[in-house]
Order: structure tokens, then C-alpha cells, then sequence
């Protein structure tokens, strides 16, 4: 995207996003003084591009991984807590992956063929992670939180021909959830399903990690994964011959773009996409083999899926899920146990390791990198997690789906008001610019416009099935570059529909939250705007209090007084133990801002 720009706040911003950045939202973009990037701009103008000091992998995701394995078999490859303390090196974890590739190859899967994957994080997930992209299959990353509506949709945009899932998860049933939408499940063979409302369903295989057999019932059709797999290697190995067959610009990933209306969109990414991406990624966190990085993100996401698996398989690192879904005590505990040196997580999920009552009894000195995304991190959080969990090099990263999914990052030499301020700089090979959205025209620096990148992240095949949406989000300019549009405005600060107007003052939420969060007795802070008949909008902070903490909305008052303008000093506070949130940590404000409502009677 673009380099100093406006452009790295909107990293921030509406999240920073890394994974939610909604394509349709409206956000504010504000460009950086050129002093900051090193890299390559137009003068005055909000354009910058990323270096090129090194050419890009220009390979598949499965020969990457071959090279990997030859070079690192003997390496921890994959750790995961909730199965019984399972570890896998490299070699073991290579002949996994092919033996499950061979064994989706016999179940009739081909290249192009979509198979879908609808459960939490365990070890089933990166063996089809790795094993479809040997084979040309193309995954397919489901929200586990998705209801019966949700996974409907889902899986008919994309034509999911081959589900895979686990029987539950939480209060989540899956098993019962495909039932519904595709009763003959329950009398078909396997591998031979016809559904009247999945109609490219054809197979539907069942993960058992906890090898809870009874919660499979009587349903005929389904397949159990572990008789997926196929060990006896043949004279020629299919999944060799196929994968001489591969382009690295091959559609291998779709992930579905996240939003609160409208049909999903299928974000269609290749493995020259997302392998750079993890690359990239990986190259500004310093990792090396020798590296052990906790991922309690979920692994649906691209936080999970890229900056995750991929990150650490470019360098040879290995990879830790401590629980399937995030679970606050397992993450700390398997950092101190497997002496992780990284840990992913957006702020809400660094701000509750932070409050755990036990979390001075965590051994943490093995970390110091690692990122942090999602949304705008608190200084005071930042300084925490750098003192008291010891993530010296922890980085800041913003992108989204569409853009494979990161575009800027920060590194571990950027002092710490750049950390929490911005999002980094450009990554190299990538170009992005602020223009105007009515006349695309470049804008100047320090101006408010529509944020635009370019370069290698644009998601290869656009959106699946969908050209009127890939065309009104994607243009070609007069150099024949392909532009990746984000129709919309961003500010480091937060969303435009999150900003606060109280009698015509533009108050940003992250301004307030910062200041809040220097109070000793708050946990966590989320500050939306509410009806006011006189103003429009008045403040209002919700506010997750300390452990044994008797703060009252008065003292918060009182607190802010003369460190923030009056008018931005919270009219309400109201004291809650949890926010609401996405499966993936981020606070959902329109929420909060409409339970707030109903809670002051606005």
C-alpha cells in the first residue's frame, strides 16, 4: 500500500485490522511526513512504494515447504496443547501433510476443487493447510462462529465440494448445523452426498480430536478424517506429479472478507500472494529456526492462517495452539512451558493476559517479538506488554484480507510512539497512495482521502464468483498497474462511524481510551458515542475494572479532568466484566453502542 502515508494509520485504525478491514467501511487516511520512510515517494505527494533489495519467492507453497523439510526435518514444526501435548518435528509433520494429500486425491478431489475447513484451531488444520496446497485444491478458512444462515452462504458462493469439520465447538454443533442444511447426510454413502440447498457438496469429513465417536450419531455419509490418510507411497507419487503441474499464481486460499451486512465475499489468494506475505512478515520479526511462535489467534483468519503458519514456515520456525479456541491461562501457560519467543494477538487478548490474577506466576522470559493487530493498541498496554511480558520487539501490522494480509509493519527498531501511532512502513514490493475518491487523483501529504495499494499482496483471482464487486474495488491505472481500492477513509484513530460529534467537535474514541487506560484500577476501556438531544452525541465509556477495584464513574471523571479537553470527558460510564467481541478479539462497538442505549434509556 503506500508507504508513510495516511496510509499506515489506516492501519490502525479500523482495525488495525489485520483482519477485519472491511472494504466498504468509511475511514479516515492521513499521511506521515516523508522523513519517516526510507523508501521511495513522489515529493509532497501521498505515494510511497516499498523496497526491492530482494526478489520475491517465485515458488508454490508445497515445493517451499519441501525445502524446509530437507533442510530443517529435525526441527519442532507444530505443538499443540490441547491434544495431548502433541509435537511434531518437521519430517513427521512432512509425511502427514502427504499422506492426507494422497488420501484427498482418492477421495476424488482435483485441482481447483474448493474444500472447506469449519472448526477451531488443532492439528487437522495446518495438515490441510499444507496437504491442499501440494495437490492444487483450494482451501477455504469458515468462521467457527458462523451460524446455519452464515455457513449456507458460505459455502455455496465458493462451491465448497468437500467440508471439513469438527462434531462441536463451544455452543456450536456442527454436526447438527450441516444435518440441517443437508439432511441426506443421514442416508447417503460417503463421498456421495446430493443436496438440494448445497448442491456442489459432495463430501463431508469429520476431525475427531478428542475422539468423542458417539457425537458423530448415525449419520451414514460422513467420513472420519484419520481414514483419510494414505502412507503407502506408490512408484509415482501423485501428489509429486501434481504438484510439478503447479503455478505459483494458482488461486490456493479463499478466505471470506468479514462484515456485519451483505453475503460474504470470497477473497481469492495465491501462493505467490500469501507465501510472500508470510515472508515478509516473518523477515521484520526476525525469525529463525530457532524460534517458537504461540498462535492463540484463530486459524480461520489470515492472522492465523499467514501470519501464523506461513510466517513461521518460511523461516523454519515452529508453531504453538494452546487451546482450540483463545483461552487466556492456556496461551500463558504454553509460552512459559514451550519457552515461546512470539506471541500473535489483537489488544483485547494482550490486555486480558495482563489482568489474569495469576499472571505474575507465568515464566515469560522467552519472548521478544511477535504482532499485535486488529485495532489500535494503548500506549500504556504497549508499555506493559514490552515490560511485564518482556515483547521488547513485539510489531504492529496493518492490511486486509484482500491485501494477503499485510501491507505495513512496524520493526523492532521503530521507537515506541511510532509502534502505537502508526503501523509501520511499506513492506517492500508494495506500493500505496492516498487519493481523492471522486477524481483518484494523488492527494498531497497530511490530506484525508481514499487509501489504494498495489504490488504482489492484491489478492490474485478478486472476489470468488463475484466480478462487479472485484471490479468496483480494483482498477488498472495507465501504467497497467493493478490497484486495490479500499473505498473508504481511514485514521489512526479509529473508523469514521466511530468517531464521536458532540456539538460539531469530531472526537476520536482511542484519545479517550488512552488516557483511561493510565488509571491503575481499569482492565479495559471502550469509548462510542450516544444520542444526546442537545449535543447530538455524548461520550460514553465502558469500563472493565482491576480485580477488587471500587473505581466509580465519578473518579474516571475526575481522573480525566485536565489531561483531555472537557467536552471529550466521558458523560457516561458504565462498569461491565466483558465486552462483546468477535471470534478473532475485536471489540464490537456497534455493540456496545447500541446496548448503551438501551441501558441509559436513549
Amino acid at each position: 500500500m503506500f508507504r508513510n502515508l495516511a496510509l499506515c494509520q489506516t492501519s490502525i485504525t479500523k482495525s488495525r485490522l489485520l483482519y477485519h478491514f472491511k472494504t466498504s467501511s468509511k475511514q479516515i487516511v492521513t499521511s506521515w511526513p516523508l522523513g519517516f520512510s526510507p523508501f521511495r515517494s513522489q515529493s509532497s505527494l501521498s505515494y510511497v512504494e516499498g523496497i526491492e533489495d530482494k526478489p520475491l519467492l517465485e515458488e508454490t507453497i508445497g515445493n517451499y515447504l519441501d525445502n524446509i523439510i530437507s533442510k530443517y526435518g529435525d526441527h519442532q514444526a507444530v505443538v499443540v496443547k490441547q491434544e495431548n501435548n502433541l509435537h511434531w518435528n518437521y519430517r513427521q509433520f512432512g509425511e502427514k501433510i502427504d499422506a492426507l494429500a494422497r488420501g484427498l486425491l482418492n477421495s476424488g478431489l482435483r485441482k481447483g476443487d474448493r474444500l472447506g475447513v469449519f472448526m477451531p484451531n488443532n492439528s487437522a488444520w495446518p495438515t490441510l493447510q499444507y496437504a491442499t496446497s501440494k495437490i492444487g485444491v483450494i482451501l477455504v478458512t469458515i468462521n467457527p462462529a458462523y451460524r446455519v444462515h452464515e455457513l449456507e452462504q458460505a459455502l455455496n458462493v465458493v462451491g465448497v465440494k468437500s467440508l471439513v469439520l469438527t462434531p462441536h465447538f463451544k455452543s456450536s454443533h456442527y454436526i447438527k448445523m450441516i444435518q440441517e442444511l443437508a439432511p441426506e447426510l443421514n442416508s447417503c454413502e460417503p463421498n456421495s452426498l446430493v443436496s438440494v440447498k448445497l448442491p456442489d457438496l459432495k463430501q463431508v469429513i469429520v476431525v475427531d480430536t478428542h475422539h468423542s465417536t458417539e457425537d458423530l450419531g448415525n449419520v451414514k455419509g460422513l467420513i472420519r478424517f484419520r481414514e483419510m490418510f494414505q502412507y503407502d507411497v506408490l512408484d509415482n507419487d501423485p501428489v509429486k506429479e501434481i504438484g510439478e503441474t503447479l503455478s505459483n499464481n494458482d488461486i490456493i486460499n479463499i478466505q471470506f472478507t468479514s462484515g456485519t451486512t451483505g453475503a460474504p465475499k470470497g477473497v481469492s489468494l495465491s501462493h505467490r500472494n500469501i507465501l510472500n506475505n508470510g515472508e515478509a512478515t516473518a523477515t521484520n520479526m526476525n525469525l529463525t529456526p530457532n524460534d517458537i511462535l504461540c498462535v492463540p489467534v484463530p486459524l480461520y483468519h489470515c492472522f492465523g492462517v499467514v501470519l501464523g503458519n506461513l510466517a513461521a514456515l518460511t523461516k523454519g520456525s515452529s508453531v504453538v495452539y494452546p487451546s482450540e479456541g483463545f483461552d487466556v491461562e492456556a496461551t500463558l501457560r504454553a509460552v512459559e512451558e514451550e519457552k515461546c519467543t512470539g506471541l500473535h494477538g489483537v489488544p483485547t487478548m494482550f490486555i486480558e493476559e495482563l489482568d489474569h490474577p495469576n499472571f505474575r506466576n507465568f515464566n515469560l522470559t522467552s519472548l521478544r517479538t511477535g504482532i499485535a493487530a486488529g485495532s489500535p493498541i494503548p500506549i500504556e498496554v504497549m508499555k506493559d506488554v514490552i515490560e511485564k511480558m518482556n515483547l521488547n520487539e513485539l510489531t504492529i501490522a496493518y492490511g486486509m484480507t484482500e491485501t494477503s494480509p499485510i501491507s505495513f509493519q512496524t520493526k523492532k527498531i521503530d521507537p515506541l510512539h511510532r509502534r502505537v501511532e502508526t503501523v509501520g512502513r511499506i513492506l517492500p514490493h508494495v506500493r500505496a497512495k492516498v487519493v481523492d475518491p471522486k477524481t483518484n487523483e494523488i492527494l498531497p501529504l497530511n490530506t484525508s482521502g481514499e487509501l489504494c495499494t498495489s504490488g504482489y499482496v492484491v489478492m490474485e483471482g478478486g472476489y470468488w464468483n463475484n466480478d462487479e464487486q472485484t471490479k468496483n474495488t480494483m482498477s488498472i491505472d495507465e501504467k497497467g498497474i493493478k490497484w486495490m481500492h479500499t473505498e473508504g477513509y481511514c485514521t489512526i484513530v479509529g473508523r469514521m462511524k466511530d468517531q464521536i460529534n458532540r456539538g460539531g467537535e469530531k472526537i476520536a474514541p482511542a484519545e479517550i481510551e488512552n488516557i483511561i487506560f493510565e488509571h491503575p484500577a481499569i482492565a479495559n476501556v471502550s469509548v462510542v458515542g450516544v444520542p444526546d438531544p442537545v449535543f447530538g452525541e455524548q461520550v460514553c465509556a465502558w469500563i472493565i475494572r482491576r480485580h477488587d477495584s471500587a473505581v466509580t464513574p465519578e473518579d474516571i471523571q475526575q481522573f480525566c479532568k485536565g489531561k483531555i479537553a472537557h467536552y471529550k470527558i466521558p458523560r457516561y460510564v458504565i462498569f461491565v466484566d466483558e465486552f462483546p467481541k468477535t471470534v478473532t478479539g475485536k471489540v464490537k462497538k456497534h455493540v456496545i453502542r447500541d446496548k448503551s442505549k438501551e441501558i441509559l434509556g436513549l
